[in-house]
């Protein structure tokens, strides 16, 4: 599975478990508009941490989060190469 894939999955995955209403993903998205709560992403970060064994948050230089789901996906497509 691709890393994008494997994002959009626990997008989906934790935004069931969490009950919650999913914007439509795409990567212009904003987060904060995504329908997830600081929660939300804080899980999916761990869950993809554990899938795809990078945590591009504590490599990144600038501490920056992503503005929207392109930004984050980015993220983590650079942190597995």
């Amino acid at each position: 599975m691709s890393v994008r894939a494997s994002v959009i999955a626990q997008f989906e995955r934790v935004a069931k478990d969490q009950k919650k209403t999913l914007a439509p993903l795409g990567d212009d998205l904003v987060l904060l508009e995504s329908g997830l709560d600081s929660l939300c992403l804080a899980i999916i970060v761990a869950q993809l941490e554990d899938a795809l064994g990078v945590d591009p948050f504590s490599a990144a230089e600038d501490g920056a989060f992503p503005v929207t789901l392109g930004d984050f996906i980015g993220l983590y497509e650079d942190a597995a190469r």
